[in-house]
């Protein structure tokens, strides 16, 4: 499934990455838990040590975080090329298929044709061949060299939250106008969820770099 030459939104192996968040909600919350009920009993020191415990494995997990983070950088995609997006058990891959520019006074219209593609090779092999996967929440972002970012005016096509099973794809349309002075126009498509950004190896996570598609 996942292998360090995959061009995706993580750096870090999105299972071990997601089991190391949930054991780390879950050790937090049974140590504040034990935590409490030290003091209640009357046994502060107890308490202090699994405070102290609470402490050092925040400070390993937030120093794994900034290390994946520091150790990334930002990658900008050619048309055709692919970013995966780990699902657990499976990968979606996205490519720019087209882009296509209407010119208008002084601004641009720009028409970016996406494919999502389920590639079977990534699954696992216990996943059923015949379940359709239903995407993760995604967003798109078109920003520019300056950093002055410009919204989606308009969907066409399969929405992007559509079900695919493996093997299959779709195209997605999205339009967005740009001054006509715009340059290094890059798309962005990232997930949407709050609990990547404490993701040990997302590109959400603070100070991570980003995958982008160059337009």
């Amino acid at each position: 499934m996942w292998h360090p030459n995959l061009i995706s939104n993580m750096n870090f192996p999105t299972p071990v990455s997601v089991l190391g968040f949930l054991a780390g909600c879950g050790g937090l919350a049974l140590s504040i838990l034990a935590i409490v009920v030290a003091y209640f009993v009357g046994k502060p020191m107890l308490a202090n040590l699994l405070f102290k415990l609470v402490a050092a494995g925040a400070t390993v997990y937030f120093g794994l975080l900034l290390a994946f983070s520091f150790a990334s950088h930002d990658k900008v995609l050619s048309p055709g090329q692919e970013k995966y997006f780990c699902e657990i058990d499976c990968h979606l891959a996205y490519s720019v298929v087209s882009v296509k520019t209407d010119l208008a006074e002084d601004s641009r219209l720009y028409t970016v044709t996406l494919r999502t593609r389920f590639d079977e090779t990534t699954a696992s092999p216990s996943r059923p061949k015949d379940v359709p996967l239903t995407p993760n929440p995604r967003q798109i972002e078109v920003i520019d060299a300056q950093g002055h970012a410009y919204p989606v005016l308009s969907t066409n096509g399969v929405p992007l939250s559509a079900p695919l099973r493996p093997g299959e794809s779709y195209l997605t349309e999205f339009q967005f106008r740009a001054p006509g002075r715009a340059k290094g126009l890059r798309l962005l498509l990232r997930s949407t969820g709050w609990p990547e950004h404490l993701l040990i190896g997302d590109e959400q996570s603070p100070l991570h770099g980003r995958t982008w598609f160059a337009l």
